[in-house]
């Protein structure tokens, strides 16, 4: 075999190796994406069984990142990559560390929707969870097109929009606050609303991240550590709720 032969295939070989851990992350978006739809659904209609398996999903995304952080050890081990091939693996290793948390946050939300399967309802203090959603599900969709298609405007825009949701978040806090004080019998309910909140908006967070790691990975550039701010800060109600 001769040695044009053998570089050959060689390429084709790390070729494919990249591809399947393009395809292992399309694969961990999209069951991501699945659980935060499963449980806002499970959320919104107190569906205790949808909530059940929407936790049961969460393995098959630790399984994946496992499998992709392995992967692309020993490929980097066994090609010593360089700029652009190096961004990718390690792009791919940061990604499914984002898409495995989202399934975490996910999950949280699935356990407190079992919980509040048995407690009254309030669908007025869900109204603007279902917003918080949307923008977060829109985000996390748009930051994986990003990545598929290697847009670095798109990501750019989404971690522009992330701002949206952290005001979202602040307009919820003031009216789950409101129905706490309208009647304390709301308040296990609402607490509970709260810790969905937190949530759904690190959720965007990690939307952003990702949203970095796909300009890094194009143009080998870093977004600025400060991000837009939808609202004042508060980070001493976050770090109380997300303890």
């Amino acid at each position: 075999m001769s040695e044009s032969t053998i570089t050959s295939h060689t390429v084709r070989a790390y070729d494919t190796e990249l591809e399947i851990l393009g395809r292992k992350i399309a694969e961990m978006g999209g069951i991501a994406e699945k659980m935060l739809a499963d449980a806002m659904d499970a959320l919104t209609d107190l569906d205790r069984d949808l909530a059940i398996r929407t936790v049961e999903n969460d393995p098959r995304l630790d399984l994946l990142q496992r499998d992709i952080e392995e992967q692309a050890i020993l490929t980097i081990a066994k090609r010593q990559p360089l700029a652009v091939d190096l961004r990718e693996i390690i792009a791919t290793i940061r990604i499914s560390g984002d898409l495995e948390r989202v399934g975490d946050l996910a999950k949280n939300i699935a356990k407190r929707a079992i919980k509040l399967s048995t407690e009254m309802r309030i669908p007025r203090a869900l109204i603007g969870l279902k917003s918080m959603h949307e923008t977060a599900s829109l985000l996390l969709k748009d930051v994986l097109d990003a990545y598929a298609l290697r847009d670095a405007e798109r990501a750019r825009a989404v971690w522009t929009r992330d701002a949206e949701l952290d005001a979202l978040e602040d307009s919820v806090f003031r009216d789950l606050l409101t129905f706490m004080m309208e009647d304390p019998r709301n308040i296990s309910f609402c607490t509970h609303l709260l810790f969905c909140s937190k949530n759904i908006e690190r959720i965007g967070d990690h939307s952003t991240n990702i949203a970095e790691t796909v300009v890094y990975l194009v143009t080998g550039e870093t977004l600025p550590t400060e991000r837009p701010k939808g609202r004042p800060d508060l980070s001493d109600f976050s770090t109380t709720v997300s303890a």
